[in-house]
């Protein structure tokens, strides 16, 4: 209450509070709470008037005053972002996810304070190391567990999925990590799981957001090590470099490496009803799965204080927007934004606060060693997308400013891996808006006039999204990305190769356009048929068996967890999980143990450095029959990185479209690394200093898509590229297949990329007619070029082929690269406006 200068009431206090003493006796009676209450409804229903007053964060003074704050700040920052540009960090790169959640698992087992984790999705259910069956304490909800347990705090924010459209499940995610640690035992209450946006319209309609996802993927390990980039900790991410996808194992089904949902083929089922596997499986002695390629960086240094900074105003947001007036949802305040500034950082200091306010990091800053010393050669700064709805801040789109100016500025080369390619050169693309295609032809242009050598390499997936048929129409919304990123490349005046070629400069000397593309052997025997037979049983019955075995309890509930619908515990699932586990052990039954399996698991270490040849790999039975087994599928391209000139790179969940790019649509974390770690090498055949980081990165990356790495084993404990940077840095795996990509401007370098992808293209065309295709200009031509007589997905599409000309071929594939179809569909209007795609959901797709 305020007061006079001599300590009495002001006349304003006296008639807002005439019985102060009264009024100080309630405090703490059911009265009084009653009242409290009572203001929590009221505010909760006080959230309709936010209908009409959009800008209802940002329009009280001090709500202006601290905007204006964070605006200074990111006006004094590179890239007007909220974080500044950081010396000495340690910066490890990861490339697929074997090596990357083998490293977080490392690191998660020596947290011992405070962890965040930040994702799109997160599968309590993921196994961190494979094969799952030898690793079940390596599964992500039992790390946690045991850290919970250990005393450790445990803070997790995921996306709030809108149901009708995603299968996410976040629901399940809350209930499955908060339900780990029972009230009574260890660890209770120390996970504690957010979702957002809120969809609920009593008390958020004038805040809904459906269109827009919090995409980041990030975690923070006691302010000592932080994880950032592409891949989220969930299903259909863990995946080796030589990206297998056969999982059928005819000496035991405990050899599987991807159990249960985490063996997937998007274009054949998606993902439905996550908290129960068997809402989504295929049946993996008929099918492969889609494999994936993704990269993400481990940091120790400075800028793990900016991640955990942006996971504390999101947190802090996301308690004020959903959590505000509920228990066990505390505030979090942070060393560093004390006082007058932990408005930077979202605190509220409500008149009835709900939750406690605890002070992060638990140890103070002092005591971490990145303090104190610079723990590596990387300067890096934290780029966000980031707005209104998704963090209660202005608009910002660093991340944007960085791709754009770090592009433009380049001077040989830019390389880039993304999910997806939607970007616009000017104001004539309507709806997008981004301008990183801009710079890509500013850079061009500049390059072709100076008549220096400059290629800009894009690797971006051959179908990017994940609809089955390309013909249906429930792939409509990703004909609608694909057309939109055909028009951002190539197609019309204003795409980049239109603008570029408006300059007077060719664009075939600079455009370049690739994606990835992996085959395999389903090694499902003439023996393991047999068994099928004697049993009675089929293996997806025993797949089914493995998955309940090692998943089952995060599946359904943990020990003593009686949530049905009526209240009552229910057996029903006993039943069925014992009717699963006599089906495997009849399979298991009549196994000839007599039969020596000589054929291998998976053949696609074929297509890499020193892995054998497909022609000279066993099997046993009629080689005709093998023909049935082969398969190919897109590799999945989820990495989210930019490598330009061999010095700086970027990488972080941010796609290259107006959803990731633009600030106000998805929210997204990177950083920008160049490292003060001199590489001597060359550029284009002359002397070169490059950055050692992002040179080692770029040399790892190519040549895995060339073949010319070796495949790698599951065991990861021995691999320095799969452990945290404070146990040893990078080995970029040095030898002459190293020194022959060291120059990305090299002729025979070039060579070989443009020769092997071109190779691969034309075997992929004719031994399985894989899509999307050059030689399918329109809708009818799809009718003539797809597998005719119900050929399944993936399968050779000529069942007479010769099973000899079928392995020689597949000899002749090395790596994954193959060329971007830049004709296909170029004669058909391929998003065809109507309910799904009109000028109210165009967004949704850019």
């Amino acid at each position: 209450m305020a007061a006079t200068p001599h300590g009495e009431p002001t006349l304003s206090d006296k008639v807002k509070h005439p019985f102060p003493e009264l009024r100080q006796k309630l405090k703490g009676t059911h009265l009084y709470e009653a009242k409290v209450k009572a203001i929590h409804v009221k505010n909760k229903l006080g959230k309709f008037q936010n209908v009409i007053n959009v800008n209802h964060r940002h329009d009280e003074e001090h709500e202006k005053a601290s905007d204006q704050k964070r605006t200074r700040i990111a006006e004094s920052h590179r890239f007007e972002s909220f974080a500044p540009e950081r010396d000495g960090n340690n910066i490890k790169w990861y490339v697929d996810g074997l090596d990357y959640f083998w490293a977080v698992s490392v690191a998660l087992e020596k947290a011992k304070e405070t962890i965040y984790i930040a994702d799109w999705w997160l599968s309590p259910e993921l196994f961190l190391r494979r094969p799952p069956y030898f690793n079940q304490e390596w599964r992500l909800d039992q790390v946690l567990k045991r850290r919970a347990e250990a005393g450790v705090k445990i803070y997790v924010m995921v996306y709030k999925e809108v149901t009708q459209a995603l299968t996410c499940d976040s629901a399940h995610t809350k209930h499955a990590l908060e339900g780990l640690c029972r009230e009574g035992k260890p660890g209770y209450g120390n996970i504690t799981v957010m979702r957002h946006p809120d969809h609920n319209v009593f008390e958020n309609v004038g805040d809904m957001t459906l269109y827009w996802a919090h995409h980041e993927k990030f975690i923070v390990i006691d302010y000592d090590m932080a994880f950032i980039g592409g891949l989220d900790l969930c299903f259909g991410r863990w995946d080796a470099r030589q990206h297998p996808l056969s999982d059928v194992h005819p000496a035991g089904v405990q050899n599987e490496v991807f159990p249960g949902q985490d063996f997937n083929n998007n274009r054949i089922m998606d993902f439905h009803g996550v908290q129960d596997w068997k809402n989504n499986e295929l049946s993996k002695a008929e099918y492969g799965r889609m494999p994936w390629h993704d990269v993400a960086m481990a940091v120790i240094g400075d800028c793990v204080y900016d991640i955990a900074e942006h996971f504390v105003l999101r947190w802090n947001f996301v308690k004020r927007d959903k959590y505000k007036r509920t228990e066990g949802y505390d505030w979090l305040t942070l060393q560093g934004r004390e006082g007058e500034n932990e408005d930077l950082i979202g605190v509220q200091r409500p008149k009835h606060p709900v939750g406690e306010y605890v002070h992060h990091p638990l140890s103070p800053l002092a005591s971490k060693a990145w303090a104190h010393e610079s723990p590596g050669t990387v300067h890096a700064q934290i780029v966000r997308s980031s707005a209104d709805w998704s963090s209660g801040i202005l608009t910002e789109h660093s991340i944007q400013n960085a791709y754009s100016e770090t592009i433009r500025n380049a001077q040989h080369y830019v390389y880039i891996e993304n999910q997806f390619f939607i970007t616009a050169t000017g104001d004539q693309q309507n709806p997008i808006t981004n301008t990183i295609g801009r710079a890509i032809v500013e850079a061009c242009v500049r390059a072709g006039k100076e008549n220096r050598k400059f290629r800009v390499i894009i690797v971006i997936p051959a179908i990017p999204g994940f609809a089955g048929d390309l013909r249906e129409d429930a792939a409509t919304g990703t004909r609608a990305i694909m057309d939109y990123q055909y028009k951002s490349i190539l197609r019309g005046e204003h795409s980049i190769c239109g603008q570029i070629k408006a300059a007077g400069v060719e664009p075939k000397n600079h455009i370049f356009m690739f994606n990835l593309r992996s085959y395999d052997r389903l090694n499902k025997t003439p023996a393991m048929k047999k068994q099928e037979e004697r049993s009675g049983v089929k293996y997806q019955d025993v797949q089914r068996a493995e998955a309940e075995e090692i998943m089952g309890e995060g599946i359904h509930g943990a020990e003593d967890d009686s949530s049905s619908s009526d209240g009552q515990g229910d057996d029903s699932g006993d039943e069925a999980r014992e009717r699963m586990m006599d089906k495997k052990r009849r399979f298991e039954a009549q196994r000839d143990k007599s039969v020596d399996i000589t054929s291998v698991d998976s053949i696609a270490k074929d297509a890499m450095l020193n892995g054998g040849k497909v022609s000279e790999e066993p099997w046993e039975g009629d080689p005709e029959v093998e023909k049935e087994n082969f398969v190919q599928e897109e590799l999945y391209i989820h990495a989210k990185v930019l490598i330009v000139d061999d010095r700086i790179a970027i990488c972080g969940s941010s796609n290259i479209n107006d959803r990731s790019q633009l600030g106000n649509h998805d929210s997204e974390l990177s950083i920008v690394m160049e490292d003060y770690k001199v590489l001597e090498t060359t550029m284009d055949g002359q002397p070169y200093k490059a950055g050692h980081h992002a040179a080692t990165l770029r040399r790892l990356l190519w040549r895995e898509h060339l073949g010319l790495l070796p495949a790698q084993p599951l065991d990861a404990s021995e691999d320095p590229n799969a452990q945290p940077p404070d146990v040893c840095p990078n080995d970029p795996i040095e030898g002459k297949e190293y020194d022959f990509v060291a120059d990305p401007l090299s002729d025979e370098v070039w060579d070989l990329w443009t020769r092997q992808a071109t190779t691969n293209t034309e075997i992929f065309r004719h031994l399985f007619r894989a899509d999307p295709d050059d030689n399918i200009r329109s809708f009818d031509d799809y009718e003539s070029f797809l597998p005719k007589n119900n050929i399944m997905q993936g399968h050779l599409h000529d069942p007479y082929m010769p099973v000899k000309e079928v392995r020689t071929k597949l000899d002749q594939i090395r790596g994954h690269l193959v060329w971007m179809p830049l004709d296909f569909l170029v004669d058909a209007e391929m998003a065809e406006k109507g309910m799904q795609i009109n000028a109210y959901t165009e967004s949704i797709y850019t």
